[in-house]
């Protein structure tokens, strides 16, 4: 396997099985390696009590690795497509492994916002651009939706079977205890390390990925930027991940609104952040490429999430309802993640040509992640002002961004409609424009 990575290929050119293990290796990757950036989302007080944090600055933490990271996501698109994805895969790898070594020994606080800063730089700017551009690289055209979908699964298993291992380790070492963080640290740092080791000797070069390997050429932002696909798909992406977010409220809203018990809470919790992600996604895929459109499944699931908010919103502030309103959690749960998972299918249908691809995702990733920079602030001053009041308001908010994401997603699928021909014509002018500049290139270096 590690021969291909001396010589440019296409996805025809790949084994079933090659490609299934790039899949899963890109897959798993994109979970692995956030990992060591939002443990306080699952073990706050050991975070707390082993790096001597306090509430606001373990938030500023988070902070400051997300302000890098906004900044960093537009960029990683154009670095996306003028490296190849096994460089990109393999250096971003290697280096979040340095960090989160670092980020082991505990180091002072100010040192903690700098490694968190430095992650922003090697997980976004370096690595994010490549997930989805891998997948459409091994996938003929008709797969990258399914694959999409089933790429979510592996991250979903990933996440779960790591998250138990983590817990693990911490119990091991008793969860009050400093030397179990550095432990887990270090473990995580190696698991990130070994899978650059792979992305170095197992993802090939691909034929076409990149135009040059010149200087940037910022004209393909300006075309990234003209395109109505893009920023439809974006427009669809920003209110689906609005309302994937925002249905995390049905957790504390089972606990201050209905009164529900810390376990049945915490079963919720786990089955809707990681279990529901190994069925929804694979789900979602083969839903979207049967359609062969993510954007008729976007606009169908929507309206799903709308209709099950709308039930939450009317249901009385009773403990008698909590297993119903507990199975209403995991069911939005279930179909937000899933419809999330095939967003950036809606780049495939719009056929965005591949060498604009990345730039394509960044600029999908700067205006889709942007609900993060207000959506918590605003819903928590929502909770702080009316208490459990607060949640019929959030829930209309959310079914309202849900309402507005099958909106995009309709008009995307409009325009896709009328413009297909020239849409198509666009696509192919610009895989012969890179295949000729590929061969152009191979002829000067020979």
């Amino acid at each position: 396997m590690a021969g291909t990575t001396k010589k440019e290929v296409r996805a025809s050119d790949l084994s079933n099985g090659k490609r299934i293990f790039l899949l899963i290796l890109v897959s798993m990757g994109s979970s692995i390696i956030y990992t060591p950036l939002y443990l306080k989302n699952v073990f706050y007080d050991q975070l707390m009590k082993a790096t001597g944090a306090t509430n606001a600055q373990l938030g500023l933490m988070v902070t400051a690795y997300a302000i890098t990271a906004t900044i960093c996501y537009l960029p990683s698109g154009i670095v996306a497509d003028k490296f190849h994805v096994r460089t990109l895969g393999w250096v971003g790898f290697g280096t979040t492994a340095l960090l989160t070594f670092w980020y082991a020994f505990l180091p002072s606080i100010t040192t903690l916002y700098i490694i968190f800063v430095g992650m922003g730089v090697t997980t976004i700017l370096i690595w994010w651009g490549i997930r989805y551009k891998l997948i459409r690289l091994i996938s003929e055209e008709s797969e990258y939706s399914r694959n999409i979908g089933v790429s979510y699964g592996v991250y979903g298993a990933a996440g779960l079977i790591l998250n138990f291992i983590n817990v693990g380790i911490l119990s091991y070492f008793n969860v009050g205890e400093k030397i179990g963080v550095q432990v887990l640290l270090f473990f995580l740092g190696a698991v990130i390390l070994v899978l650059g080791i792979l992305s170095f000797i197992f993802i090939p070069r691909f034929e076409g990925e990149i135009t040059s390997k010149s200087s940037f050429d910022f004209s393909m932002v300006a075309k990234a930027l003209k395109s109505p696909v893009i920023w439809l798909a974006a427009g669809s992406m920003f209110f689906v991940y609005f309302f994937y977010t925002g249905v995390n409220y049905t957790t504390p809203y089972l606990t201050d609104a209905l009164g529900a018990s810390v376990a049945v809470v915490s079963v919720v919790g786990i089955i809707r952040s990681y279990g529901v992600t190994l069925i929804s996604g694979p789900v979602f895929g083969f839903f979207s490429s049967a359609a062969k459109s993510p954007s008729k499944i976007i606009i169908g699931g929507s309206l799903v999430v709308v209709v099950g908010l709308l039930v939450l919103i009317f249901l009385p502030f009773n403990a008698s309802v909590v297993v119903f309103a507990a199975i209403i959690a995991i069911l939005l749960g279930f179909i937000s993640n899933g419809v999330f998972g095939i967003m950036s299918g809606q780049l495939t249908e719009g056929k965005v040509p591949l060498t604009i691809f990345g730039t394509a995702s960044g600029l999908l990733s700067v205006v889709g992640f942007l609900p993060d920079t207000f959506s918590s602030t605003w819903f928590g001053s929502l909770m702080d002002a009316n208490g459990k009041n607060a949640y019929p308001q959030i829930f209309w908010i959310l079914a309202g961004a849900a309402v507005l994401a099958a909106a995009f997603a309709a008009i995307l699928l409009v325009y896709i409609k009328k413009n297909k021909t020239r849409l198509e014509a666009e696509a192919d002018a610009a895989a012969a424009e890179a295949e000729a500049a590929e061969k152009a290139r191979a002829a000067v270096s020979a």
